[in-house]
């Protein structure tokens, strides 16, 4: 991580635990929101107006949080508005790396080599943690946003006539049922595997897994009925289920000791999760060498670094284009 503007120390998972040894997740440090007429959004600062070709998206195809925000540029119709740059799937010593990797890209926006690098232009005194997604403004210079929630509402509908109006993520009608339903799966799914994973005692896994596997159920029933999370209406809740099931049995059943079932042993969800790589844009997001090489680079939880041939996914990603 950086402390005061400079790496003190070689890349750790494990960001920091509770008394029960459970995982704890860092909170996210730059929150300015892009608006149309760039008046100030939730939180942060004014001055981040909507304008074509101004802001670059830094990702990693791995991660879930930020293939939430790869997903929603793609839908809101934003590749040609946003410009974007992919780090190589390896978890190295100093962090997210640029690289030749195929599906990475080099960084053409800051020329750096490391996403620390990223943080420590927008501030020289950073302390934290080098995450992605990171939204970048090119004119000021400076990081907008690296929380990946605020970054996939800004892009459905901080970017006004410039989007593609054909979703609205975050409609007004479902809003507060799409708040009820990502509160209910974020700490017990989402971030449920990686409590898994991560855990350092055997209560803190035990709960960790209970969880994740009593969410699943709870949502192979719903599924059943539905076809969406709010029913008939796509929604920014479908984005951030999806690229936890997506993962599932690559990387979160093996590595992250989630084994109870596959994600192939529920029906109605693995329907859902097909359902989802049907949308035109979606599939492309989806990079399978990427997420196994990956997670399976963490040396923590894998040392000797073997990443398996399996599993066979029984799932069609139909890509007829790239991520550009």
């Amino acid at each position: 991580m950086l402390v005061n503007g400079v790496w003190s120390a070689n890349w750790h998972p494990v960001q920091a635990t509770d008394q029960q040894g459970g995982f704890v997740r860092q909170s996210s440090s730059f929150r300015n929101w892009i608006t149309v007429s760039g008046e100030a959004g939730p939180t942060g600062e004014a001055g981040f107006k909507a304008e074509a070709n101004r802001y670059h998206l830094y990702v990693a195809l791995i991660c879930p949080w930020a293939s939430r925000t790869l997903i929603a540029r793609e839908l809101k119709g934003l590749s040609s508005i946003i410009s974007m740059s992919v780090v190589e799937p390896f978890l190295t010593d100093n962090g997210w790396q640029f690289g030749g990797f195929a599906g990475a890209t080099l960084d053409q926006v800051n020329h750096t080599t490391f996403i620390h690098e990223i943080y420590t232009l927008a501030d020289v005194h950073y302390t934290g943690r080098a995450t992605v997604p990171i939204l970048w403004d090119k004119q000021r210079q400076t990081i907008v946003n690296n929380e990946s929630a605020d970054i996939l509402r800004m892009l459905n509908s901080g970017f006004g006539s410039l989007a593609n109006t054909q979703y609205d993520l975050y409609p007004a009608h479902l809003a507060t049922q799409i708040d009820a339903f990502n509160d209910s799966i974020y700490h017990r799914l989402n971030n449920g595997v990686y409590r898994a994973g991560f855990a350092t005692t055997q209560q803190a896994y035990d709960e960790a897994v209970d969880d994740v596997f009593n969410t699943l159920q709870t949502l192979e029933q719903h599924f059943a009925s539905h076809q969406f999370a709010m029913g008939q209406q796509f929604s920014e809740s479908d984005i951030r289920l999806f690229v936890t099931l997506i993962r599932f049995d690559l990387a979160y059943y093996g590595l992250f000791k989630c084994n109870l079932k596959l994600l192939a042993d529920y029906p109605h969800l693995s329907r859902y999760v097909q359902n989802i790589l049907n949308i035109p844009g979606v599939a492309k997001t989806v990079n399978i060498e990427h997420i196994k090489q990956g997670y399976y680079s963490i040396k923590d939880l894998n040392p000797n670094a073997i990443v398996p041939k399996g599993p066979i996914l029984n799932f069609q990603l139909i890509q007829t284009e790239t991520l550009k």
